[in-house]
């Protein structure tokens, strides 16, 4: 059997794109009353791009109004398995002192890497630290963390689009699939 890589995997829509549009108009509607005025989102890249832009335009439909901002952090690399060890690649511009953060992942998976950036984020100064995760995979969390908001609960299952990758490939696609393996 030959390895797999982007080139020879298949993959098979999970969540399509008007699921996942319903569910982001609906967790904005559950975060928008736990914001602040001087809220800052920090998305993280590159897998949280387009659900952090899906997301802020709905919390800015309903008066929100955010300082966006980004942080890339590493754990996987090109692989399909995360290393365990997270790294800041590029860090928030924004002065987070003393501000509310909202922050935006694809998915929580072992818990390492949101637990870290929570804690990296409040080392910077925020005031409090909201998460939310487009999707969450309970089953592979190692630590006790949990996400304020969550979009779709999955089963461990390698997924890909909606601006998930498997080395840089299948961000593109509108919805949500999982590689067969």
């Amino acid at each position: 059997m030959s390895e797999l890589t982007p080139e020879n995997a298949k993959v098979e829509p999970l969540i399509n794109e008007a699921e996942i549009k319903t569910r982001i108009k609906t967790m904005a509607k559950e975060i928008a009353p736990h914001m602040e005025k001087n809220v800052v989102v920090v998305g993280l890249l590159k897998g949280a791009y387009v659900f952090t832009a899906d997301l802020v335009r709905e919390l800015a439909r309903l008066g929100v109004v955010p300082i966006v901002d980004f942080m890339v952090l590493s754990s996987y690399g090109k692989s399909t398995e995360s290393s365990g060890t997270v790294e800041v690649k590029l860090d928030c511009e924004e002065d987070l002192s003393g501000r509310q953060v909202l922050l935006l992942d694809d998915i929580l998976d072992s818990g390492r890497t949101l637990s870290f950036a929570v804690d990296h984020l409040e080392k910077l100064g925020a005031s409090s630290v909201l998460t939310a995760v487009l999707l969450d995979k309970p089953s592979r969390r190692n630590n006790s963390f949990t996400a304020d908001f969550s979009g779709f609960t999955i089963d461990n299952l390698f997924v890909v689009g909606y601006g998930i990758d498997f080395a840089e490939h299948f961000r593109e696609h509108p919805y949500v699939g999982f590689v067969k393996q």
